[in-house]
């Protein structure tokens, strides 16, 4: 029917022209961003699996970097304990050259000297050896976990390379004497440590016998009155005896006359007698009363009342100074504790022992450090495979096709194309009916 009021070619025509313009308008868009999902409205079901895979494919290729980063922590300490063994390495070296008899007292003292050094280079390494301001190697409490994936973690231990934990705390083998409690002499110019009071006028004698070494041998004169003396005081007496000892050279021609005594001032600020050997090469030191007193005759810094002539060294009086360390070391027994050193063959051939030992736990530490390296390096493999096939999944649910879409494309270009020429033609029918009303 020829009609004007409605133009229904026309109409039909523009419908399926506007047809054609969306699937044309849709596969430019898929070919723009190269997905075939690119809005809920493409595939609801595919753009939910599609995201949930993605954060799958995220959270793995962090887990394999956490996991590379895991591996350069473990190398920093390892590549550390590397240093470690040479400077272990050293030290056993040294000790075996001590063991020998054919060096002096005087060159061990040398050796040691670098012995010390070398422990105190794996103390400071143990503690400066740090990722990410992350210590492991000077404690043997504690986990580092590694976390590689969505809920696997990879757990490494730390491990003490210190002195301690290697059970190398060096020593000089000198020794200090100090009250049960120091805070008693928080002065050393003018408070009283020692006070002598005896009915009969004693002195009190003490003998300081340091192994291997010439005896000091000090008076504290006693009086009916108390006799009392500062611990500046008591360095003076007992430094007097030690310059002027009965005799004045070994047989080796070495002088024995030296300064044993002084003061040393704690961490809390308080000060302690300290009594060391005159080369410090000691393993021992003993301390003895030679007379007997009445009782409450002599109260002080050498222990609670004596009454009795004989052995000082019970009660937890004593400690040992480890000059390597600066710091007291709890001894009660008079020899125990001196620290690893090499002054003596006895010394060096026990410090070699302990070097070894302490050379198995560190190879030990640094093999755990080692293989897990190496599982590092396979979980990093195995997520690298997996968030690979993950993303070939979520590939074939949300990528487009090109070949597929190109098709698609030309075929709405060309009804497009179509669509817009009936249009065209479709406008031109109401110009037939006007002919008729001329």
């Amino acid at each position: 029917m020829l009609a004007i009021k409605n133009n229904i070619m026309a109409g039909n025509a523009a419908r399926h022209l506007g047809k054609a313009y969306d699937s044309l308008a849709k596969s430019v868009e898929r070919l723009a961003s190269g997905l075939r999902i690119n809005s809920a409205k493409d595939d609801a079901a595919g753009l939910a699996v599609r995201e949930l895979i993605r954060a799958d494919i995220a959270v793995l290729q962090q887990g394999s970097r956490n996991a590379q980063d895991g591996i350069s922590m473990l190398q920093t300490m390892e590549g550390a304990m590397a240093v470690m063994d040479d400077n272990l390495v050293r030290m056993a070296e040294l000790a075996e050259q001590a063991a020998t008899g054919s060096y002096s007292a005087a060159q061990r003292t040398i050796m040691n000297a670098e012995f010390s050094e070398m422990a105190a280079e794996i103390e400071r390494i143990a503690g400066a050896t740090k990722f990410n301001d992350i210590a492991m190697l000077n404690s043997s409490t504690g986990t580092v976990s590694i976390h590689v994936g969505t809920t696997s973690t990879i757990d490494v231990s730390k491990v003490d390379m210190t002195q301690s934990g290697l059970s190398i705390e060096t020593g000089t083998g000198n020794w200090a004497i100090s009250s049960s409690d120091d805070n008693a002499y928080d002065d050393s110019d003018t408070t009283t440590v020692l006070s002598i009071v005896d009915a009969a006028t004693n002195d009190f004698a003490i003998t300081i016998t340091f192994d291997g070494e010439q005896a000091i041998d000090v008076d504290f004169v006693g009086a009916a009155t108390a006799t009392t003396y500062t611990l500046d005081a008591i360095v003076t007496k007992i430094n007097e005896a030690s310059n002027n000892p009965s005799t004045m050279y070994d047989g080796e021609g070495n002088l024995f006359a030296y300064s044993a005594a002084s003061v040393v001032e704690t961490s809390d600020g308080d000060y302690k007698l300290k009594l060391e050997a005159l080369d410090g090469t000691a393993a021992s030191v003993t301390i003895t009363s030679d007379n007997a007193h009445t009782a409450g005759a002599v109260l002080g810094i050498f222990g609670a009342t004596y009454t009795a002539a004989g052995d000082m060294m019970g009660g937890s009086l004593f400690q040992k100074y480890d000059t390597s360390l600066t710091d007291w070391v709890d001894d009660t027994a008079g020899g125990a504790g001196a620290g690893l050193n090499i002054l003596t063959t006895t010394a060096a051939v026990t410090a070699l022992a302990t070097i070894t030992t302490a050379i198995n736990t560190k190879d030990s530490a640094r093999a755990t450090f080692g293989y897990k390296m190496n599982r590092l390096e396979s979980t990093i493999a195995i997520l690298d495979i997996q968030a690979e096939n993950l993303m070939s999944a979520e590939s074939r649910i949300s990528d487009v096709d090109v070949a597929t879409e190109m098709a698609t494309l030309t075929r709405t270009q060309v009804l497009s194309q179509a669509g817009i020429a009936m249009l065209a033609q479709a406008n031109t029918m109401p110009q037939m009916a006007l002919t008729l009303l001329r």
